[in-house]
């Protein structure tokens, strides 16, 4: 049996004799690892501002499948700073329907609370409703170039 093998070039075969893929003696690829990730990496993901989280998640590796059970089952903390804040800077420019640049660009540069959100929300300073404005019309524009893209895909292939 002719095996491709990773370290032989390819259209090229190998002087060895083996009958299993990829060269390893009982045919079974390698264990996988677990896969970790920094705490900075995993609070994201959660979208929640890191410094308001525990002390024993900031100082350790969060695996995948810790991160998998911190979404399916929230531990009362992460519940609580999902529903109150403090919030990072990504959520904070959804709720209030700006860009982060729109958050420095109105003199936002710590994270807010949902009642923070709330109160900017409810009366809005005149930056924020410039920045909505500004916000909406990018998305309107990155629509329209989306829109154009698939309708010169379209025409491409059916010509």
């Amino acid at each position: 049996m002719r095996l491709h093998l990773l370290t032989v070039t390819p259209g090229t075969t190998s002087n060895r004799k083996t009958d299993t893929p990829l060269g390893y003696a009982d045919g079974v690829s390698k264990p996988k690892k677990t896969q970790v990730m920094k705490p900075s990496t995993a609070a994201l993901k959660l979208e929640v501002y890191l410094p308001a989280t525990p002390p024993e998640f900031q100082d350790s590796l969060i695996s995948r499948e810790e991160l998998d059970e911190l979404q399916r089952n929230p531990p009362p903390w992460l519940v609580d700073l999902r529903k109150n804040g403090p919030h990072p800077r990504h959520v904070v420019a959804a709720r209030l329907r700006v860009s982060n640049s729109g958050l420095a660009r109105g003199g936002i540069t710590e994270p807010l609370t949902t009642e923070q959100i709330a109160g900017l929300n409810a009366d809005p300073p005149p930056w924020l409703i410039r920045e909505r404005e500004t916000h909406a019309e990018v998305l309107r524009e990155q629509r329209r170039i989306e829109e154009r893209r698939a309708d010169l895909e379209r025409d491409s292939r059916h010509a």
